[in-house]
This record gives structure tokens, C-alpha cells and sequence, in this order.
């Protein structure tokens, strides 16, 4: 794995790699939701669906990986910024807080996309259209919405505390 960011913060690369996922899976889901509710293109929306859902399923593995196994967790990584002892031990404090509310929507941002995507893969089949399953499918589709937008929110809050304030 590469050891060092590309954004100019002393990060790595998959940190910084899934900052920009971050950014921009947002317009890209809203762009499908476009799709679906405006054109009534449901293959579209199936497709970009399941193509951000393998790429994020990727990404976070590859992320985690990364984080975990090759440096050691996040904190090495702060460490990584040549603080003195204290203000290193301030700085991890405060950005435990952040992480903490990041984790509550990044844990279950993919349970949500899941559930949403294989339920409409068996219940809507190879031609989706409208139907019995489009209530629950919609009710789902919109917490995975606002789930991933507030992963997305509060993980670019907790790369800045992090690793740019």
C-alpha cells in the first residue's frame, strides 16, 4: 500500500483516497436518485447503484486494511505529525468525539445498502419496475441516502480535525 497522501496532509493514501470517495458519492447517489425519480430509468438507477456499492465495499476494505494492518490505526497516523507528547494526547482527544459520531453512520451505512440492494435484486428481478416491493425499497433506499450523507459529512469532519486542523 502506499504510505503518504496525495492532498498535502500527512495522511496516507487511502485515507485520503476515501476523503475523495467521500466528496463524491454523494452527487453520484443523488444523480441516481434523479434517474429513478425523474426519468424513470430504473436499469440506470440499478446499475450506478450497484456499481457504487462494489466500489465503496472496495474502497473500505482496502481503507481498513490499510489503516489497520499496514499503519497501525489512525492515531500512529496523527503521530505521524511530530507533536510533542501533550499536544499529541490533545489532539486524540479531541478528535476521538468526532470519530465516535463518524462510526455511528459508517457501521451502518453498509447494512442499510445491503439489505436495500439485494431485497430489490430479488424482488424487482432483471427488469426493475414499479411494484409491490417499491414502499419498502424506497423507505430503505432513503435511510441508505441519508446514511452514507452523514458518513460523508462526518467523515470529511473527522479527516479535518484529524489530520488538517
Amino acid at each position: 500500500m502506499l504510505r503518504t497522501g496525495f492532498l498535502g496532509y500527512p495522511t496516507t493514501f487511502m485515507l485520503d483516497f476515501v476523503v475523495c470517495a467521500l466528496v463524491l458519492v454523494v452527487p453520484l447517489l443523488l444523480y441516481s436518485l434523479w434517474l429513478v425519480k425523474v426519468r424513470r430509468q430504473y436499469r440506470a438507477h440499478k446499475r450506478l447503484q450497484i456499481i457504487l456499492g462494489v466500489i465503496l465495499l472496495a474502497a473500505v476494505t482496502a481503507f481498513e486494511v490499510d489503516v489497520q494492518y499496514v499503519h497501525g490505526g489512525w492515531e500512529k497516523i496523527v503521530a505521524r505529525q511530530g507533536l510533542d507528547e501533550a499536544a499529541l494526547a490533545a489532539k486524540l482527544a479531541a478528535v476521538w468525539p468526532w470519530l465516535k459520531i463518524h462510526l455511528m453512520f459508517a457501521i451502518t451505512t453498509p447494512f442499510l445498502w445491503v439489505a436495500t440492494i439485494v431485497l430489490a435484486l430479488r424482488r424487482f428481478g432483471t427488469d426493475p419496475r414499479p411494484g409491490r416491493h417499491s414502499r419498502l425499497h424506497s423507505v430503505l433506499g432513503w435511510a441508505s441516502t441519508v446514511d452514507i450523507t452523514l458518513t460523508s459529512v462526518t467523515g470529511l469532519a473527522f479527516y479535518y480535525v484529524a489530520f488538517v486542523q
